[in-house]
């Protein structure tokens, strides 16, 4: 659900006054950042569901620290700011007591978020259609009890999920080309305005675009742009002896430090949350009537070039010939 609220913040940093949109789901809320304080150096991972959120979060503690050892798990070092499994006084605490440059994830659209000139912005994209077929994999894997049992216990939050999605994949599809922005579960419209909100501000120095399929065409190059965008010195040799920490397959040997929320213990198999196969699967999915539809439905919510980098990134050949990895 959204509604607005305008920002009244006067502190140092802050940019403007403006609106700013109050996102909330069952499980989240994004109010939080309203009391959140930020330092100078900050950076905000702002990412659909399922877009590449773990993977920029890793790569940013491989170019933060300058190396393969953490100080703690990624769910520790940067947890989802806005869910409600943790109580706004553990959340805030987590990111009080760091000393090292923070890096913080929401799922939550800049349009969301108080934007502040010494705070980096980064903006996830990824095919929207890809978004959805790993969101039926990522709720499969989901233990709906503890997740209900943390959010009772942290915040009093009663967990009521929406009509289970249809049993037939076509369907899911259509449903999810067809939804509202304002749902627990991404939608096409959904995807397309959060990645607006940081299209829109893509030419602010403090805001930077990455998306899902440049980290798979080239990943030390991304790596070395993500270096660049937060003002950190790392040579092309070092990110090269870097980069294979962040593949698919150490990823998930390190699952129980990477994996989001494994302090809560949500998952059935901490270790599927890194799963092969993550791209192009919509196609056998889907009809040709239903990638019309879709077609349709992406010229009706976003200009021709905003769509282009949202399903391509900007490193496209438009090749569909990517590797299949899902680190999200």
């Amino acid at each position: 659900m959204r509604s607005t609220q305008i920002e009244d913040d006067t502190k140092a940093g802050v940019t403007t006054v403006r609106e700013m949109i109050r996102y909330t789901t069952p499980i989240s809320d994004s109010d939080r950042w309203r009391r959140f304080e930020h330092r100078a150096g900050d950076v905000v991972i702002s990412a659909p569901q399922k877009s590449g959120m773990t993977w920029t979060q890793m790569l940013c503690a491989l170019v933060v620290f300058d190396g393969t050892v953490f100080p703690a798990s990624l769910d520790e070092m940067s947890p989802w700011l806005d869910m409600l499994t943790r109580s706004e006084n553990e959340v805030f605490g987590l990111f009080a007591r760091q000393r090292h440059r923070r890096f913080i994830k929401t799922h939550t659209p800049l349009d969301g978020l108080p934007l502040r000139d010494d705070v980096t912005y980064l903006v996830v994209g990824r095919d929207p259609r890809d978004v959805a077929i790993s969101f039926e994999h990522h709720l499969a894997n989901v233990d709906g009890q503890k997740l209900s049992a943390t959010l009772a216990e942290a915040t009093g939050t009663v967990l009521e999920l929406p009509p289970a999605a249809p049993d037939e994949p076509s369907a899911r599809f259509r449903a999810f080309v067809e939804g509202v922005a304002d749902s627990l579960y991404p939608t096409l419209a959904g995807v397309l305005h959060h990645l607006r909100t940081g299209w829109n501000l893509r030419t602010q120095p403090n805001v930077a675009l990455f998306h899902f399929a440049d980290y798979q065409r080239n990943l030390v190059e991304e790596m070395a742009r993500l270096a660049d965008v937060l003002g950190l010195s790392v040579n092309r040799s070092r990110l090269t002896e870097l980069a294979p920490e962040a593949g698919i397959g150490r990823m998930r040997e390190r699952a129980a430090e990477l994996a989001p929320d494994t302090a809560k213990n949500h998952w059935r198999d901490t270790r599927r949350f890194f799963r092969s196969g993550g791209c192009g699967e919509w196609r056998a999915r889907t009809s040709a009537t239903d990638r019309d539809a879709y077609d349709r439905r992406v010229a009706e919510l976003v200009p021709p070039e905003l769509a282009a980098w949202a399903h391509h990134g900007r490193l496209s050949t438009h090749s569909a010939s990517l590797d299949s990895e899902d680190l999200t």
